[in-house]
């Protein structure tokens, strides 16, 4: 793994090499812009790599602003975040980073001029099927922070792209992930892939799990269509990710430029631990995974960091206590593993859609596998404790609450995994989170949504209006996406 990765990432420098070259006309100065040494073909390898390596970062598992949000973790100094300080934030970087590389794998391998040469990277189609697919999961991520976003006219040139409703973007990323599953030919494997090392069959199989990701976000605003969509993904012969071998997960580099986003904040830095309310949630339940998700103090015990404290009373708490649990090894090492998409999550999810009668599945079968899938994968599996922890009252679905249980399990089994916990949390409703009583924003309530750039206020600003107008409640934090009905 760790060969392939650097060898894609040199890669990925050949590529913009390439692009800046290609950015010139030398037809202007004769030869003098041509770089012998420099490469003339698009290095679709490297700009694939350079997506999945972004994808492990900020832009999709790894935030601390929606980890503070569903309580995974708290401030110890700076509590600005946790009190819900942040209104707008900026989309540019998905539209200009991975975005645009996408685009531009699609372009290359379809553009007659360079199909054939992008092709010694992989099939042509192999490659337009997986960065069709990255492209709905970034677009996913996007539009369910923001709602309404630029997605027809965005990345073909247009100055002021047009802002999709939620649910156009969605109806048409439910069509892209089918069409490019399709799309894979069995020709050559494709390059750059430190997912899934070009294998099409997991690709088919993130693919589906995400549809079914997708579908159960209708929940609530259109349980037709979400229940249509996750049957038709269950039911596809490629399969979804159901066990830990299938698992979309992305190992960091032990060096200090590829190395875990979670080591890196702790390099030098002690911004933030782990909050009391997760810490008191595994607790209550003696879940074997506490000491795989948490570090212990010295002292031997568990210590949570109180959410959302002001910053008078968390100087306060940190001067008395100075240390605090932190993330535990598996998360915070320099080459653990960041969960893209897990068993444990698209198992429970397949528990919910079975609960809520959308499928004939078993609901109690597939939310102990879920259970089980996610000890085996924080590396805590032992039968009796197994047995003991999902026939307790607080975890069996026999004791009732199933759909509030299937949502607790998924916020632990996301862990810390923020931005789609906190879109579940949304969804869902669960757990059932209390707000900082400090909170600074209007509302006082947990932020729903992140507001639009402020610069697309003048850059933008008819479009920018138009998807302001279809707000309930305007351009802020406390407004809901489409699917976020009450």
């Amino acid at each position: 793994m760790t060969t392939h990765f650097s060898k894609s990432i040199k890669s990925t420098l050949l590529a913009l090499s390439w692009m800046a070259v290609f950015s010139c006309k030398p037809g202007d100065f004769g030869t003098t812009n041509i770089n012998p040494n420099a490469s003339e073909t698009p290095v679709t390898a490297g700009l694939l790599t350079n997506v999945i390596n972004q994808s492990a970062r900020g832009f999709t598992i790894t935030a601390t602003e929606p980890d503070l949000y569903v309580q995974y973790i708290a401030n110890s100094q700076y509590p600005e975040a946790s009190l819900y300080s942040t209104v707008n934030a900026d989309f540019g970087g998905y539209y200009s980073g991975p975005l645009y590389d996408l685009q531009n794998i699609i372009n290359y391998n379809t553009n007659t001029a360079t199909k054939a040469s992008v092709a010694s990277y992989g099939s042509n189609n192999n490659q337009i099927a997986i960065a069709r697919i990255l492209k709905a999961y970034f677009f996913q991520v996007v539009t369910d922070r923001w709602g309404d976003v630029p997605y027809s006219e965005a990345l073909k040139g247009f100055p002021t792209p047009k802002y999709d409703t939620q649910q156009a973007i969605y109806a048409d990323l439910f069509k892209e992930l089918k069409e490019a599953s399709a799309q894979f030919d069995g020709g050559t494997t494709v390059q750059g892939d430190i997912l899934f090392g070009g294998d099409a069959t997991k690709w088919k199989k993130f693919a589906n799990s995400l549809r079914m990701v997708l579908a159960l976000r209708l929940s609530k605003v259109d349980p037709t269509t979400g229940k249509s969509e996750f049957a038709s993904a269950l039911a596809d012969a490629a399969g979804s990710i159901a066990t830990n071998s299938d698992n979309a997960a992305f190992t960091y580099l032990n060096n200090v430029t590829f190395r875990s986003p979670w080591a890196a904040a702790y390099d030098g830095r002690d911004d933030f631990g782990v909050s009391d309310v997760f810490v008191n949630a595994l607790q209550s339940t003696s879940d074997p995974r506490l000491p795989s998700l948490v570090a212990k103090i010295s002292s031997g015990k568990y210590l949570g960091i109180p959410y959302g404290l002001k910053r008078d009373l968390l100087i306060s708490w940190t001067g008395q206590n100075p240390q605090y649990s932190h993330p535990g090894s598996p998360i915070v090492q320099a080459d653990s593993k960041g969960y893209i998409l897990s068993a444990a999550q698209l198992l429970l999810s397949r528990a919910e859609a079975a609960q809520r009668g959308w499928t004939s599945e078993n609901a109690t079968t597939l939310y102990n596998s879920a259970i089980r899938a996610s000890f085996e994968q924080w590396g805590v599996y032992d039968a009796t404790s197994y047995a003991a922890y999902i026939a307790s009252s607080g975890v069996s679905l026999a004791s009732g609450n199933a759909l509030q249980k299937i949502g607790t399990q998924k916020w632990i089994a996301l862990y810390p995994n923020g931005y789609e916990a906190w879109a579940e949390w949304r969804r869902t409703g669960y757990p059932a989170l209390t707000p900082t009583p400090y909170a600074v924003n209007v509302s006082k309530q947990i932020p729903r949504r992140y507001g639009y750039p402020t610069s697309e206020q003048t850059l933008n600003k008819a479009n920018y209006d138009a998807a302001v107008a279809r707000l309930s409640g305007g351009d802020t934090h406390d407004a809901r996406v489409w699917w976020d009905t009450k």
